[in-house]
């Protein structure tokens, strides 16, 4: 159904739908431009028969034009990563296997290099915009919509397939739960490959005729300028993003703060999701902002599965009940439901799920028990909520037979005050089983020990838990939505250079 975006944006008509550096342009004008793009895919053909189209575009109306009109043309749209260098480019088109390849002159030539050496049919996006117009094709809503490739912090991006059905059941979902109108206004600044951004920001709020204001990358000065400027009801980000945005208010002036804040108090709701908000965050950002930052958890494969409520209380360090339409349990090692308060991996089920791995079908086989998908992650349910302990093969860490949550570990770290930032991860080691490791990027002309360190940790955690080496980073490796790739952190322990 979300092929159903282009139906209800024939209702809102002249209304302003997007806000980009192309200009400002109303929901009739993208179905105009989606048409030519599906005008042009379509090329005589009546129906794209759902073969993947791959496209790169920088953040703007071009970006949504595209993908529209691959939907409107029958394909599967593949969005591509702008941080992608050539070689992972290949690795993607090689992997979906496209009948044809889009990109944005600014930047094409990568993917044009690609896309001749496999064959492919290629075209700028700014040309197909002016296609003549031609009939489309019926889509119905049980066809694929979207290849989405996962993050690959754990090894080689698989091609997450999401249908119009799954769409449309994951954005209602959040339109029920965040109750979104079509007088909501939502900045836009997030990478348009991850779920994040095309389905929380930018599906939503066409869905519900709003307005979406795109900005071509995240920048700290300018997000903090839209932000005092008002009229936004909306915002969305990842944690790293309150982070710089925290960092750039207390560097402003008294009187340049107290705008910065007052544009964030005339919102009505402020969003953390994609990577684990930090308590220390969550509670800097309410002194600046006004908000109780309202923490989700979801991932590619299940769209948005808990959120903490848009009425009522938000518990620090937890992501809440289950969404509308979603089905949600924890379980065992053997898939058996866990007792209450009982630690378990999330195991989510419903609408809102997708329908498997492009062209692999013995690892969607794998990713699924007995109807549920198994998300990897391992929570605690206490009184109806959920906590996130952390991924079961990343974050949550054996050592000395013990089961350690590397997210304990890190939110202990984050209150020392010489230490920014932080990723713990657990090593093999051939005592322990794993041993508990710690980088850390420190604050501007801080110095720190391990031994000083330890003293002071085991003052606040178990001493198994307390990490056995520590390296000094000056920054973490992270991936496109800020998260902290923990396969690299672990890497840089096999190297003595820099560990303090």
């Amino acid at each position: 159904m979300s092929i159903l975006l282009a139906e209800r944006a024939g209702s809102f008509g002249d209304r302003t739908a997007i806000i980009a550096p192309e200009g400002t342009f109303t929901y009739r004008q993208l179905l105009d431009a989606s048409a030519r793009v599906a005008s042009f895919l379509l090329n005589g053909s009546l129906d794209l028969e759902e073969r993947p189209v791959a496209f790169l575009a920088p953040p703007g109306f071009q970006h949504v034009a595209v993908q529209w009109g691959i939907w409107r043309a029958g394909g599967i749209a593949v969005p591509l990563s702008l941080s992608h260098p050539r070689p992972e480019l290949d690795y993607v088109i090689g992997d979906a296997s496209p009948v044809a390849v889009i990109a944005h002159p600014d930047v094409s030539d990568p993917l044009l290099a690609v896309a001749r050496d496999r064959g492919l049919r290629f075209a700028h996006g700014t040309d197909i915009l002016e296609h003549p117009l031609e009939a489309l094709p019926p889509v119905v809503t049980s066809r694929q919509a979207m290849i989405l490739y996962t993050s690959g912090t754990t090894g080689r991006p698989k091609g997450v397939v999401i249908s119009h059905d799954t769409l449309a059941a994951q954005i209602t979902s959040l339109i029920r739960a965040w109750e979104w109108t079509e007088n909501d206004r939502i900045l836009e600044f997030l990478p348009l490959h991850h779920i994040h951004g095309i389905v929380n920001v930018v599906s939503c709020a066409l869905w519900a005729g709003a307005v979406c204001e795109i900005l071509p990358a995240f920048n700290a000065w300018k997000v903090w300028d839209r932000i005092r400027r008002g009229r936004l009801t909306l915002f969305m980000a990842v944690p790293t993003i309150y982070v710089k945005l925290i960092d750039a208010w207390v560097r402003s002036s008294p009187a340049d703060r107290k705008d910065m804040s007052d544009g964030c108090r005339k919102m009505r709701l402020m969003v953390s999701g994609s990577a684990a908000l930090p308590v220390s965050t969550l509670e800097k950002w309410r002194e600046v902002s006004g908000h109780v930052l309202l923490e989700r958890y979801g991932m590619t494969e299940i769209g948005m599965a808990l959120s903490n409520p848009l009425h009522g209380k938000r518990l620090p360090g937890c992501v809440g009940v289950p969404l509308p339409g979603v089905e949600v349990r924890l379980t065992d090692e053997a898939g058996a439901a866990v007792a209450p308060d009982i630690p378990g991996e999330i195991a989510v089920r419903g609408r809102t799920v997708f329908s498997g791995y492009w062209r692999r079908p013995e690892e969607t086989r794998k990713a699924f028990r007995s109807g549920w998908f198994m998300t990897g992650d391992v929570a605690v349910c206490e009184n109806g909520v959920y906590r996130i302990l952390g991924r079961s093969q990343v974050d949550i860490i054996k050592t000395g037979g013990e089961k350690i949550s590397a997210l304990e570990i890190e939110e202990a770290l984050r209150t020392h005050p010489d230490i920014r930032e932080c990723a713990v991860v657990g090593v093999p080691d051939p005592v322990w089983g794993e041993r508990v490791c710690a980088a850390v990027v420190l604050e501007a002309g801080r110095c720190l020990d391990t031994d000083s360190l330890r003293v002071w940790l085991k003052q606040r955690l178990a001493s198994y838990k307390v990490p056995r080496e520590t390296v000094s980073l000056e920054a973490l490796p992270r991936n496109a939505m800020g998260k902290p790739i923990k396969p690299a952190v672990k890497m840089i322990f096999q190297h003595p250079d820099g560990r303090l």
